[in-house]
């Protein structure tokens, strides 16, 4: 059996595996017929292994490190006071306490900014699966960070901790969906694709269960509670290694076709893989002379504007939808529904598990309806219920049923978000470039993702203290806008490949494609074009 570390074989050498492609005249090579397309392919145990392992590993715990510094707040919050109190013998004011939390909270963002723009750099180096296998150390030097910072009185270490950690889920957030896109069958994509985002979810109950006074919520368990992410990912350390990487990374990037045909067999289930090496092949030829591209060159490329403008939207839209704000507000929306205090956290608990039922909805359903009625649905679903909230709030003092559609509208808006809006963005990342583009638009999507995640967290009080219950009619509006923007101007990319995805991009194949003015048999790739252009056959004549 091929090994991963075989000598890569030159890219002008024909491949052995039936229909040559490949050819030294680069004429020739241009008109070639295009690839057959494969066969379904089947849903395998190590495709459904490694999509479990990266995500459970690195996924998981951007969803629990969102939640898990809610139960133990006013721990954390003592342990500080208390640290201070014997260094000076004063305690923090009010004012200084709730500086220190709100920094041990948003560090995570920050941390995960910081990610987010050094992912390109190192998914180019080390690969996909390399670089999830690689940024391990960064929880485990977190985790003990946090684990530790009761023993030595450092309030210094928790932040710091919760700031690796956020770099961790920065790089994460990235190059895990990238991973499962390339390494995925064209009909089993976006499935896959939307596996992290149902651990994330995953990641956020199991921090609210945790959290409950009957676990880990007590006073002394604070420290272990926050350091419990060394213990998926040492698992994930463990098996994920055994694992090829990406076959796309191995053979364009690489030039490696043993290691690409060795990754190929591993994930499918026929040992058929010819048509599949060819639209490698296909996409490797067009992108010959092109490099991995820097975030300045990917936004000053002409060919790929509309689809980082797709990128910047959706990622855009995603946090500005106000899920975040909903989360941060859920305990005082269920005190004001009547829900006694001490059953709160079990209620908040529940819609842990809405979190979880709906992502898996999104994920079952998204190879059959697609990824653009799961956007424009989720979306449009948060409008409504943002709407409603704002209603409730301002007829809850008349109408006492209204509390009640409060937090079915809380329920609504996070479903809606988890079936669509939570990870498809991530996922059309992947589908929307090819290989020398993607690392940059990762960098653009999770970044953008990053930021706006911490302008809500910051803007919202101040939003809410000018507006009252209105300030929920802004969410609204932003998750119609996205709504109306898919509708009109993302394409489908159900069951395409890449090289089919970036065709329908492509600006000059559509004009002369609509206007009618050739047949898309005098239609040729032109060499060296990455993105999908044409070149004009003047040797055919226009009927």
């Amino acid at each position: 059996m091929a090994t991963l570390s075989e000598k890569p074989l030159p890219l002008s050498e024909p491949l052995a595996i039936g229909r040559a492609v490949a050819n030294e005249n680069p004429d020739a090579r241009a008109e070639a017929e295009p690839p057959e397309i494969p066969p379904l392919q089947q849903l395998t145990g190590s495709l459904l292994a490694v999509a479990f392992l990266s995500s459970f590993g690195s996924s998981m715990l951007y969803g629990y490190n969102l939640a898990v510094v809610n139960s133990p707040s006013a721990y954390i919050k003592d342990f500080y006071n208390q640290t201070v109190l014997n260094r000076n013998g004063t305690g923090l004011t009010e004012e200084t306490l709730t500086v220190m939390y709100s920094l041990t909270v948003s560090v995570f963002a920050i941390g995960g900014m910081l990610g987010s723009v050094i992912v390109g750099m190192l998914v180019s180096r080390f690969g996909r699966k390399g670089t999830i296998v690689n940024t391990t150390f960064l929880v485990f030097i977190g985790g003990s960070l946090m684990g530790f910072s009761r023993i030595c009185g450092s309030p210094e270490m928790v932040i710091v901790g919760r700031f690796i950690t956020g770099i961790h889920s920065g790089i994460s957030l990235s190059v895990v969906p990238m991973y499962l896109g390339e390494i995925a069958p064209k009909n089993l994509r976006g499935f896959l694709g939307l596996v992290p985002s149902i651990f994330i979810g995953t990641g956020v109950f199991l921090a609210q269960i945790l959290g409950l006074h009957e676990l880990l919520g007590k006073e002394e368990h604070w420290p272990f509670f926050l350091s419990v992410v060394v213990i998926p990912t040492f698992i994930q350390l463990m098996a994920l290694p055994w694992f090829p990487e990406s076959p796309r990374y191995l053979l364009i990037e690489k030039h490696n076709v043993h290691a690409t045909i060795t990754a190929l067999k591993y994930y499918r289930a026929k040992c058929n893989i010819q048509a599949e090496i060819e639209e490698m092949q296909e996409e490797q030829r067009s992108l010959s002379s092109v490099e991995t591209l820097s975030v300045w060159k990917l936004l000053l490329d002409d060919r790929v504007r509309k689809q980082v403008l797709c990128v910047v939207v959706i990622n855009i839209g995603m946090q500005l939808s106000g899920i975040d704000a909903i989360w941060f507000y859920t305990n005082d929306i269920f005190e004001d529904a009547g829900i006694p205090e001490a059953e709160i956290q079990y209620t908040t608990a529940g819609t842990g598990i809405i979190e979880i039922i709906a992502g898996l909805v999104g994920c079952f359903t998204i190879e059959r309806l697609g990824r653009r009625p799961l956007m424009i649905f989720g979306f449009t679903m948060m409008g409504v219920c943002s709407a409603g909230i704002t209603l409730t709030l301002i007829l809850q003092g008349h109408l006492p049923f209204m509390h009640y559609l409060s937090v079915a509208c809380v329920v609504g808006i996070i479903a809606g978000f988890c079936i669509g809006p939570a990870g498809v963005p991530f996922l059309m990342t992947a589908e929307l470039f090819k290989q020398s583009h993607r690392p940059a638009a990762y960098i653009v999507g999770g970044l953008l993702n990053w930021v706006s995640n911490f302008t809500v967290g910051f803007v919202f009080p101040f939003l809410q203290m000018s507006v009252g219950s209105y300030c929920y009619l802004v969410f609204s509006a932003i998750c119609f806008s996205v709504a109306i923007y898919v509708y009109f101007f993302i394409p489908e990319t159900k069951n395409k490949t890449f090289m089919e995805i970036s065709r329908m991009f492509s600006k000059k194949e559509a004009v002369l494609e609509s206007q009618g003015l050739i047949h898309v048999d005098q239609l040729k790739l032109k060499k060296m074009n990455g993105y999908g252009g044409v070149e004009f056959d003047s040797s055919s004549s226009v009927p």
